[in-house]
Protein backbone atom coordinates (compact mmCIF):
# COMPACT_ATOMS: atom_id res chain seq x y z
CA UNK A 1 0.00 0.00 0.00
CA UNK A 2 1.01 3.49 -0.66
CA UNK A 3 -0.45 6.37 1.35
CA UNK A 4 -0.79 10.51 0.57
CA UNK A 5 -0.27 12.44 3.77
CA UNK A 6 -3.25 14.56 3.85
CA UNK A 7 -1.74 16.32 7.40
CA UNK A 8 -3.33 17.25 10.70
CA UNK A 9 -7.27 17.57 10.96
CA UNK A 10 -7.69 18.59 14.31
CA UNK A 11 -6.81 19.40 17.70
CA UNK A 12 -8.34 20.39 21.04
CA UNK A 13 -7.68 24.27 22.04
CA UNK A 14 -7.89 23.39 24.97
CA UNK A 15 -10.23 26.19 26.33
CA UNK A 16 -12.81 23.23 28.02
CA UNK A 17 -12.41 22.13 31.69
CA UNK A 18 -12.59 18.58 30.04
CA UNK A 19 -10.71 18.73 26.94
CA UNK A 20 -7.16 20.39 27.82
CA UNK A 21 -5.25 18.38 25.57
CA UNK A 22 -4.52 15.31 23.05
CA UNK A 23 -7.00 14.25 20.56
CA UNK A 24 -6.72 10.38 20.94
CA UNK A 25 -8.16 7.14 18.69
CA UNK A 26 -9.60 8.90 15.69
CA UNK A 27 -12.74 6.66 15.11
CA UNK A 28 -14.46 7.31 11.79
CA UNK A 29 -17.87 6.23 11.12
CA UNK A 30 -19.63 7.31 8.22
CA UNK A 31 -22.43 9.49 9.53
CA UNK A 32 -23.93 10.60 5.79
CA UNK A 33 -22.71 10.87 2.33
CA UNK A 34 -21.28 13.95 3.21
CA UNK A 35 -20.20 13.72 6.11
CA UNK A 36 -17.23 11.65 8.53
CA UNK A 37 -17.82 11.61 11.77
CA UNK A 38 -14.59 11.28 13.88
CA UNK A 39 -14.78 10.14 17.46
CA UNK A 40 -12.25 10.47 19.71
CA UNK A 41 -11.12 11.36 23.34
CA UNK A 42 -9.68 14.24 24.50
CA UNK A 43 -7.88 14.47 28.26
CA UNK A 44 -8.49 16.88 30.85
CA UNK A 45 -5.96 18.78 33.59
CA UNK A 46 -5.17 15.03 35.16
CA UNK A 47 -4.71 12.98 31.91
CA UNK A 48 -8.58 11.70 31.79
CA UNK A 49 -10.27 10.98 28.75
CA UNK A 50 -13.69 11.81 27.87
CA UNK A 51 -15.11 11.10 24.25
CA UNK A 52 -16.32 13.45 22.19
CA UNK A 53 -16.36 13.44 17.80
CA UNK A 54 -15.25 16.04 15.34
CA UNK A 55 -17.39 16.10 11.98
CA UNK A 56 -14.81 16.13 8.86
CA UNK A 57 -16.42 16.41 4.93
CA UNK A 58 -16.74 13.33 3.36
CA UNK A 59 -14.78 14.61 0.26
CA UNK A 60 -11.54 16.39 1.98
CA UNK A 61 -11.41 14.67 5.33
CA UNK A 62 -9.24 17.65 6.32
CA UNK A 63 -12.50 20.02 6.61
CA UNK A 64 -13.57 20.16 9.95
CA UNK A 65 -17.56 20.27 10.00
CA UNK A 66 -18.59 20.26 13.47
CA UNK A 67 -17.48 19.80 16.72
CA UNK A 68 -19.07 18.24 19.59
CA UNK A 69 -19.82 21.14 22.68
CA UNK A 70 -19.61 19.13 25.11
CA UNK A 71 -18.15 14.84 26.07
CA UNK A 72 -20.31 12.61 24.82
CA UNK A 73 -20.00 10.55 28.46
CA UNK A 74 -18.13 11.13 31.36
CA UNK A 75 -15.43 9.02 33.00
CA UNK A 76 -16.49 6.79 35.18
CA UNK A 77 -17.85 6.88 39.15
CA UNK A 78 -14.79 6.55 41.75
CA UNK A 79 -13.87 3.04 41.74
CA UNK A 80 -15.17 2.40 38.63
CA UNK A 81 -13.25 0.33 35.74
CA UNK A 82 -13.32 3.74 33.78
CA UNK A 83 -12.60 6.52 36.88
CA UNK A 84 -9.82 7.39 35.16
CA UNK A 85 -10.77 8.19 31.39
CA UNK A 86 -12.14 5.96 28.78
CA UNK A 87 -11.48 6.17 25.03
CA UNK A 88 -13.81 5.18 22.05
CA UNK A 89 -12.51 2.15 20.09
CA UNK A 90 -15.08 1.20 17.52
CA UNK A 91 -19.10 1.71 16.75
CA UNK A 92 -21.57 -0.81 15.00
CA UNK A 93 -25.00 0.44 14.25
CA UNK A 94 -27.35 -2.37 15.69
CA UNK A 95 -30.48 -0.43 14.24
CA UNK A 96 -32.01 2.71 12.62
CA UNK A 97 -31.01 5.26 14.69
CA UNK A 98 -29.30 2.98 17.31
CA UNK A 99 -24.60 3.03 18.11
CA UNK A 100 -23.23 0.44 20.05
CA UNK A 101 -19.81 2.11 21.61
CA UNK A 102 -17.35 0.01 22.54
CA UNK A 103 -14.31 1.54 24.62
CA UNK A 104 -12.01 0.92 26.75
CA UNK A 105 -11.74 1.89 30.48
CA UNK A 106 -8.70 3.30 32.85
CA UNK A 107 -8.16 2.76 36.14
CA UNK A 108 -4.99 3.58 38.09
CA UNK A 109 -4.08 1.09 40.02
CA UNK A 110 -1.32 0.62 43.22
CA UNK A 111 0.39 -2.78 42.35
CA UNK A 112 0.40 -2.46 38.95
CA UNK A 113 0.93 0.77 37.04
CA UNK A 114 -3.08 0.57 35.28
CA UNK A 115 -5.84 -1.63 34.04
CA UNK A 116 -7.18 -1.43 30.91
CA UNK A 117 -10.90 -3.49 30.61
CA UNK A 118 -13.77 -2.59 27.73
CA UNK A 119 -17.13 -1.40 28.63
CA UNK A 120 -20.41 -0.67 26.64
CA UNK A 121 -22.90 2.57 25.88
CA UNK A 122 -25.47 2.56 23.95
CA UNK A 123 -26.76 5.62 21.20
CA UNK A 124 -30.04 5.91 20.40
CA UNK A 125 -30.38 9.58 18.43
CA UNK A 126 -27.51 8.46 16.15
CA UNK A 127 -24.64 8.94 18.07
CA UNK A 128 -25.66 12.77 19.37
CA UNK A 129 -25.35 11.07 23.09
CA UNK A 130 -24.46 7.43 24.90
CA UNK A 131 -25.92 6.25 28.34
CA UNK A 132 -23.65 3.44 29.97
CA UNK A 133 -25.15 -0.08 29.68
CA UNK A 134 -23.89 -0.71 33.06
CA UNK A 135 -20.80 0.39 35.46
CA UNK A 136 -19.23 -2.82 35.17
CA UNK A 137 -17.19 -3.68 32.16
CA UNK A 138 -18.96 -5.62 29.55
CA UNK A 139 -15.27 -7.70 29.38
CA UNK A 140 -14.20 -8.18 33.11
CA UNK A 141 -10.94 -9.43 34.35
CA UNK A 142 -10.36 -13.44 34.14
CA UNK A 143 -7.43 -15.86 35.19
CA UNK A 144 -6.63 -15.96 31.55
CA UNK A 145 -6.83 -12.37 30.92
CA UNK A 146 -6.31 -10.37 34.53
CA UNK A 147 -4.99 -7.15 33.75
CA UNK A 148 -5.81 -6.04 29.88
CA UNK A 149 -9.24 -6.58 28.11
CA UNK A 150 -9.24 -3.57 26.27
CA UNK A 151 -9.05 -2.28 22.83
CA UNK A 152 -12.38 -3.80 21.87
CA UNK A 153 -13.04 -3.60 17.91
CA UNK A 154 -16.79 -4.80 17.24
CA UNK A 155 -18.41 -5.92 14.08
CA UNK A 156 -21.95 -7.02 13.25
CA UNK A 157 -21.68 -9.67 10.66
CA UNK A 158 -24.43 -11.74 9.10
CA UNK A 159 -26.19 -11.38 12.52
CA UNK A 160 -23.41 -12.10 14.60
CA UNK A 161 -21.02 -9.55 16.52
CA UNK A 162 -17.52 -10.30 16.23
CA UNK A 163 -14.94 -8.88 18.70
CA UNK A 164 -10.89 -7.93 18.67
CA UNK A 165 -9.49 -6.77 21.00
CA UNK A 166 -6.09 -6.86 22.97
CA UNK A 167 -5.77 -9.27 26.75
CA UNK A 168 -2.50 -10.51 28.82
CA UNK A 169 -1.57 -10.57 32.55
CA UNK A 170 1.65 -9.59 32.40
CA UNK A 171 4.26 -6.45 32.75
CA UNK A 172 7.76 -5.90 31.32
CA UNK A 173 10.67 -3.89 32.06
CA UNK A 174 11.50 -1.39 29.12
CA UNK A 175 14.47 0.91 30.66
CA UNK A 176 13.12 1.05 34.20
CA UNK A 177 9.37 1.44 33.45
CA UNK A 178 6.49 -1.19 33.63
CA UNK A 179 5.19 -1.72 30.47
CA UNK A 180 1.88 -3.92 29.54
CA UNK A 181 2.00 -6.91 27.69
CA UNK A 182 -0.99 -8.11 25.82
CA UNK A 183 -2.07 -10.52 22.35
CA UNK A 184 -4.80 -10.26 19.81
CA UNK A 185 -7.83 -11.96 21.12
CA UNK A 186 -11.07 -13.33 19.64
CA UNK A 187 -14.81 -14.10 20.34
CA UNK A 188 -18.17 -13.16 19.08
CA UNK A 189 -21.58 -13.07 20.84
CA UNK A 190 -25.07 -13.27 20.03
CA UNK A 191 -26.32 -9.61 21.03
CA UNK A 192 -22.79 -7.85 21.48
CA UNK A 193 -22.95 -7.50 25.28
CA UNK A 194 -22.33 -10.98 26.86
CA UNK A 195 -18.96 -12.22 25.69
CA UNK A 196 -16.63 -15.34 27.10
CA UNK A 197 -14.37 -14.94 29.99
CA UNK A 198 -11.26 -16.24 27.07
CA UNK A 199 -11.32 -15.11 23.98
CA UNK A 200 -9.20 -16.89 21.01
CA UNK A 201 -5.96 -15.78 20.58
CA UNK A 202 -5.93 -14.52 17.32
CA UNK A 203 -2.26 -13.10 16.83
CA UNK A 204 0.45 -13.23 19.61
CA UNK A 205 3.29 -10.63 19.63
CA UNK A 206 7.00 -11.44 18.71
CA UNK A 207 8.56 -12.16 22.31
CA UNK A 208 11.71 -10.98 21.50
CA UNK A 209 10.88 -7.17 20.33
CA UNK A 210 7.41 -6.63 20.83
CA UNK A 211 5.07 -6.31 23.71
CA UNK A 212 1.64 -5.37 22.33
CA UNK A 213 -0.95 -4.70 20.07
CA UNK A 214 -2.60 -1.51 20.19
CA UNK A 215 -6.27 -1.17 19.01
CA UNK A 216 -6.92 -3.13 16.21
CA UNK A 217 -9.06 -2.32 13.16
CA UNK A 218 -10.86 -4.79 11.04
CA UNK A 219 -12.42 -4.49 7.54
CA UNK A 220 -14.11 -7.39 5.82
CA UNK A 221 -13.74 -6.93 2.36
CA UNK A 222 -15.38 -10.40 0.88
CA UNK A 223 -16.40 -13.80 2.40
CA UNK A 224 -12.58 -15.13 2.97
CA UNK A 225 -10.87 -12.30 3.20
CA UNK A 226 -9.70 -9.86 6.25
CA UNK A 227 -8.06 -7.22 6.50
CA UNK A 228 -6.09 -5.75 10.00
CA UNK A 229 -4.60 -2.66 10.83
CA UNK A 230 -2.90 -2.14 14.49
CA UNK A 231 -0.34 -0.72 16.32
CA UNK A 232 2.92 -2.83 17.44
CA UNK A 233 4.72 -1.73 20.46
CA UNK A 234 8.35 -2.73 19.98
CA UNK A 235 11.57 -2.55 22.96
CA UNK A 236 13.98 -1.35 20.16
CA UNK A 237 11.39 1.79 18.79
CA UNK A 238 10.27 3.09 22.51
CA UNK A 239 7.08 3.99 20.84
CA UNK A 240 3.64 2.83 18.48
CA UNK A 241 4.70 1.81 14.61
CA UNK A 242 1.97 0.42 12.77
CA UNK A 243 1.11 -2.66 11.33
CA UNK A 244 -0.82 -4.98 8.72
CA UNK A 245 -2.33 -8.32 8.22
CA UNK A 246 -4.67 -10.31 6.18
CA UNK A 247 -6.74 -13.22 7.59
CA UNK A 248 -9.10 -15.83 5.31
CA UNK A 249 -11.21 -16.19 8.46
CA UNK A 250 -11.03 -13.17 10.75
CA UNK A 251 -9.12 -15.46 13.33
CA UNK A 252 -5.96 -16.80 12.02
CA UNK A 253 -3.51 -13.70 10.25
CA UNK A 254 -1.00 -14.00 8.23
CA UNK A 255 1.40 -10.50 9.42
CA UNK A 256 2.36 -8.62 6.48
CA UNK A 257 3.49 -5.76 8.26
CA UNK A 258 5.99 -3.93 5.61
CA UNK A 259 3.05 -3.44 3.41
CA UNK A 260 1.34 -1.12 5.70
CA UNK A 261 3.48 1.80 3.82
CA UNK A 262 2.60 4.63 6.52
CA UNK A 263 5.63 5.42 8.99
CA UNK A 264 6.63 8.04 10.72
CA UNK A 265 7.54 11.60 9.20
CA UNK A 266 10.53 13.13 9.02
CA UNK A 267 9.09 15.89 11.14
CA UNK A 268 6.03 17.43 12.20
CA UNK A 269 3.40 15.52 14.76
CA UNK A 270 4.25 12.25 13.44
CA UNK A 271 8.44 12.28 13.44
CA UNK A 272 8.17 10.03 16.89
CA UNK A 273 5.69 7.50 16.61
CA UNK A 274 2.17 6.71 15.00
CA UNK A 275 -0.16 4.59 16.41
CA UNK A 276 -4.12 4.08 16.14
CA UNK A 277 -4.80 3.66 12.67
CA UNK A 278 -8.61 3.26 11.37
CA UNK A 279 -9.62 2.88 8.17
CA UNK A 280 -12.75 3.95 6.19
CA UNK A 281 -13.74 3.58 2.28
CA UNK A 282 -16.10 6.67 1.29
CA UNK A 283 -17.24 7.41 -2.03
CA UNK A 284 -14.60 5.43 -3.89
CA UNK A 285 -11.56 6.54 -1.70
CA UNK A 286 -10.11 4.65 1.27
CA UNK A 287 -9.01 7.51 4.08
CA UNK A 288 -6.83 6.32 7.37
CA UNK A 289 -7.06 7.97 10.00
CA UNK A 290 -3.87 8.11 12.90
CA UNK A 291 -2.54 9.97 16.27
CA UNK A 292 1.21 10.65 15.99
CA UNK A 293 3.69 11.25 18.68
CA UNK A 294 2.95 10.81 22.35
CA UNK A 295 -0.85 9.60 21.84
CA UNK A 296 -1.90 11.94 19.27
CA UNK A 297 -0.79 15.11 21.34
CA UNK A 298 -0.80 17.45 18.64
CA UNK A 299 -4.05 15.98 17.29
CA UNK A 300 -4.96 13.70 14.68
CA UNK A 301 -3.84 13.10 10.84
CA UNK A 302 -5.52 11.45 7.73
CA UNK A 303 -4.09 9.38 4.66
CA UNK A 304 -5.37 8.54 1.64
CA UNK A 305 -4.44 4.94 0.07
CA UNK A 306 -3.18 6.41 -3.69
CA UNK A 307 -1.84 2.54 -4.67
Amino acid sequence: MKWNKLGLVWNTDGTQPWSRSHAMGPTPFLRDEKTIRVFLATLDDQGRGRPMFVDVAADNPTRVLNVSPRPLLDIGASGAFDDNGLMAISFVQTKPGELFMYYAGFEICTQIRYRILSGLAISADGGESFTRYSKAPILERTDEELYFRGGPYAMLDEGVFKLWYVAGSEWTNLNGKAMPVYDLRYQKSTDGIHWADRGTLSMAINGEDEHGFGRPWVIKRGPNDYQLFYSIRRRSFGAYRLGYAESTDGIHWVRKDDEMGLDVSPGGFDSHAIMYSAVINVKGKTYCFYNGNNFGEDGFGVAELVE
